[in-house]
């Protein structure tokens, strides 16, 4: 592998860089196995790329210096495609994006390879749409009016950007069948890196539950929130977003709200010695369901997305089958009679660790690069 890399001049190109989640983890990490590789995207918080990508080259696109963009980014959705279409990626034989929606538009050199890690298919223009219409849709009259078909402008552009891209990974099972039916193209599936050996195994639980999430109208935190309000049980959320606010207002004293945790060992402490991980969202993998694991901390899900691949029912947690908060509390009733081998649930986080993400990344670039040059 090292000879064939080596040859090779690769781009990193992420959507866009102002806050930390999955999709972040899995650049960093791509930045840890290619050093050097600079990385290309949107727009990006200095502060966050400071921080947390210190050492790498970071260029944005002209979108980058403009503030009411940084401020009001989902305003400025229409103008991402020919944001991402500016960057100039001439002199780059591999390019390899990660994206959940415009880094896969990337117009490469000729000749290059471009491989999409594929988070999933741009949630607002396929499988969530309906939600992001009914989010904007009573703003005012002029969104009223323009929204829909400037979706189904974004939705074509979005599809032929798909079809820039030579090879797909899928961060999940439950993703590659969204490529396959929103963008006609085969993937290859290799879960995302999870920093298993980070969490330690806490088997002494206390009377609290946790809930790790970006509080984003898609994460269903407001599920959860409804459940322990009725149930009147302790909740903490670490986490931040578009959200917060309306989540507070709603929340209950017996919920606690911790922001955003970087630290991983404090974040051990919380989610280690909770009795359940509170997972209420149909996620596309849902790495913080494994760092939970991880810790040797029982899952409470959403029967849907990548959950059904990392929790084994029974033995790593409990699934609930409708997305209401009556069938949450509900399995969360059932799930306090229930006994865990922690050890166990730590156990079966290993096949998510970051070695054998690396190991799965490099090999398939390597073929890819063989077959082609």
């Amino acid at each position: 592998m090292e000879e064939g890399r080596s040859c090779m001049n690769i781009a990193l190109v992420h959507d866009h860089l102002n806050q930390i989640g999955g999709a972040e983890k899995v650049l960093k990490t791509f930045t840890e196995m290619f050093p050097g590789a600079p990385i290309f995207t949107i727009l990006y918080d200095p502060a966050i790329a400071g921080k947390f990508f210190s050492g790498t080259k970071i260029t944005g696109s002209f979108l980058q210096d403009q503030r009411l963009v940084q401020t009001h980014f989902k305003w400025f959705l229409p103008l991402m495609p020919t944001a991402v279409e500016s960057l100039n990626l001439k002199g780059y034989d591999v390019v390899l994006s990660d994206s959940s929606a415009f880094s896969k538009g990337v117009i490469t050199d000729v000749g290059a390879i471009h491989i999409c890690y594929c988070h999933t298919p741009t949630r607002y223009l396929w499988s969530d749409s309906w939600e992001y219409i009914v989010e904007l849709h009573n703003k005012n009259a002029i969104v009223k009016k323009f929204l829909p078909p400037l979706l189904t402008l974004m939705r074509l552009w979005d599809f032929q950007a798909a079809g820039r891209v030579d090879e797909f990974i899928a961060n999940s099972n439950f993703v590659a069948k969204r490529i396959k039916r929103f963008y006609h193209r085969d993937s290859t599936v290799i879960y995302p890196p999870v920093e298993t050996d980070k969490y330690a195994l806490v088997s002494e639980k206390k009377n609290y539950f946790v809930v790790v999430s970006r509080l984003r109208p898609y994460k269903r935190v407001d599920l959860a929130i409804e459940a322990f309000n009725e149930m009147r049980l302790p909740l903490k959320i670490i986490g931040g977003g578009w959200e917060t606010r309306y989540l507070k207002k709603k929340a209950n004293s017996n919920i606690e709200f911790l922001g955003e945790i970087l630290d991983v060992k404090r974040k051990n402490d919380i989610i280690g010695h909770a009795r359940a991980l509170i997972h209420p969202q149909e996620e596309d993998f849902g790495i913080t369901a494994v760092e939970a694991m991880a810790a040797g901390t029982p899952v409470i899900a959403y029967r849907g997305g990548g959950a059904l691949e990392t929790v084994e029912e029974g033995v790593a947690g409990m699934f609930f089958d409708e997305q209401c908060w009556e069938s949450l509390a509900n399995t969360i009733v059932h799930f306090k009679d229930k006994e865990f081998n922690y050890a166990k649930i730590k156990e079966l986080t290993e096949r998510f660790n970051q070695e054998r993400f690396e190991r799965e990344i490099k090999d398939f670039i390597e073929n890819i690069y063989r077959q082609q040059k």
